[in-house]
């Protein structure tokens, strides 16, 4: 396998530029994945990394070689597209080595290699139908079996798993997973699922307006979000965002107070911070609890019951909706008016430009979790 390597890399469509210099290095049999909402910019990088698109400034090497100049089919790379585009004529056996015919390889290669990989993918018994006789997610494997035959130095996938029912794509980000595991590949994978990503990735590249905005581990962008923009992308349902002011700064962090008038110190490095400046503050809802009493309160509006838990739809004040993650047999209803308790050491605050405060426990769970996820990748 290989790894990949983007080097201050722009992309300008006329005076539209898409893409706003990227530096990123993609290790040896990793599987990292490139999320953010639409228009970010993450298709187009990958097609770039490709040969699909054309580098308008930087340079892109794999295994150290710079193939700006390479021609897509000369890259050792093999891509999965949003689209299965399968030959409706073909059987999935002559899908899957469709490339390699081209390729000029022998019929006893190709049939070797198309069983392979068809065992991998569990698709042995169905080498012989066409792809109208198969499922949505069936079709998809044999996409990329087509590209596990190639045997490329890197696999990348376009959101592959968008045109998928619900189930299907949790089943197929199971195979995926596991699939890495087997061919012990480089992988680089595009979505704007932030729940695929937290799932599959090694590293996740947060992109936002063609700018990456964080690169670290799924635990290290949950727990240490570089800025207000990752803190609300990653996590579901997103972290909840309140405004609040500071009131006092000190060794032990930043005290600000909330909606309501009480008052929560929060353990951040208090660095360009002075009492009276407006902040964010922001919670998950899985670290707020309801209980006899709270630093928030206020009237339910919806209550999502799912089974296991339900998420609350608390108005703490007209502006601010929270959401809160409770147990699924919680008495809660509408219009009920509930207290809720945070944790300090879970909080964050963002500055108004939206730069996330230092946390001050470099020890505390945030940064073990991301430390644990380091050294597992390592």
């Amino acid at each position: 396998m290989a790894n990949v390597e983007v080097r201050g890399v722009t992309k300008a469509f006329e005076a539209v530029q898409v893409i706003k210099g990227v530096d990123l290095n993609v290790n040896d049999r990793e599987f990292v994945v490139f999320v953010g909402p639409s228009g970010c910019g993450k298709s187009t990088l990958l097609r770039m990394i490709a040969g699909l698109e054309e580098i308008t400034s930087g340079d892109v090497l794999i295994d150290g070689e710079r193939v700006n100049d390479v021609p897509p089919d000369a890259r050792g790379l093999a891509m999965v597209f949003q689209s299965y585009a399968l030959y409706p004529h073909m059987t999935v056996a002559d899908n899957m080595g469709f490339a390699l015919r081209l390729a000029g390889a022998s019929k006893e290669e190709r049939r070797s290699k198309v069983r392979a990989a068809a065992k991998i993918l569990q698709l042995e018994p169905l080498l012989e139908r066409k792809p109208g006789q198969l499922s949505g997610g069936q079709r998809q494997r044999v996409a990329i079996g087509r590209a596990i035959v190639r045997n490329p130095k890197v696999f990348l996938f376009d959101e592959p798993l968008s045109n998928l029912d619900a189930a299907l794509r949790v089943q197929m980000r199971v195979e995926l997973a596991k699939l890495h595991r087997e061919l012990k590949a480089t992988m680089i994978y595009v979505t704007h699922d932030q729940v695929e990503a937290m799932t599959m990735a090694d590293r996740i590249v947060v992109l936002h307006q063609g700018r990456v905005e964080q690169v670290g581990s799924p635990l290290e962008l949950y727990h240490l979000p570089r800025n207000r923009f990752v803190a609300g992308f990653i996590g579901s349902p997103t972290m909840n965002f309140i405004e609040v002011k500071a009131t006092q700064v000190s060794d032990q962090g930043v005290a600000v107070q909330l909606p309501g008038g009480a008052s929560l110190t929060v353990p951040v490095a208090a660095a360009n911070v002075s009492p009276g400046d407006a902040l964010t503050l922001g919670a998950r809802p899985e670290h707020l609890k309801v209980g006899a009493s709270g630093a928030l309160s206020g009237p339910v509006t919806v209550a999502e019951r799912l089974g296991g838990h339900t998420y609350l739809y608390v108005q703490v004040t007209p502006a601010n909706l929270v959401i809160v993650l409770a147990e699924g047999d919680i008495p809660a209803k509408i219009q009920d008016v509930v207290n809720i308790a945070l944790e300090p050491r879970l909080a964050h605050l963002f500055r108004g430009d939206g730069a996330a405060l230092a946390r001050l426990d470099p020890i505390g769970r945030h940064a073990e979790a991301a430390e644990k996820a380091r050294d597992l990748r390592s």
